[in-house]
């Protein structure tokens, strides 16, 4: 199977040994987004609102540049810091994941540069 590494400047670049995306077989398969501000490098401030809609426009960012779009994303993995940030992460969700693909949430002990939310995606073109 042939694969393609996706990548944009307008999401955060890879912080490890990984693609920010790879489409093979017709989909595309993100990486985990956190919310870094790519124009700057760093993550937003702010709480888990602010972050959620960055890892959003991240994960949007990565589809476009693949050349799909987030309405079609069929699957994601969302990882939060706190399960108590649930109902605020999701009322945001929402608002960019209107195809309501299937999902897995969970809470981990921590994330990467500290965040507070991550979500990957699997997507068609």
């Amino acid at each position: 199977m042939e694969t393609k590494i996706v990548c944009t400047k307008n999401a955060p670049g890879a912080i490890g040994p990984y693609s920010q995306a790879v489409i093979a077989g017709g989909m595309v398969y993100t990486s985990g987004q956190i919310a870094i501000d790519p124009a700057t490098g760093e993550m937003v401030s702010g709480g888990i609102a602010e972050q959620t809609e960055q890892v959003c426009k991240n994960v949007a960012e990565l589809l476009k540049a693949a050349g799909t779009d987030i309405t079609k994303v069929v699957k994601t993995t969302c990882f939060l810091a706190d399960m108590a940030d649930f109902a605020v992460f999701n009322g945001i969700y929402a608002k960019y994941f209107t195809g309501k693909p299937a999902r897995s949430c969970v809470a981990v002990k921590t994330l990467p540069k500290g965040a507070l939310a991550e979500i990957d995606t699997v997507c068609p073109l």
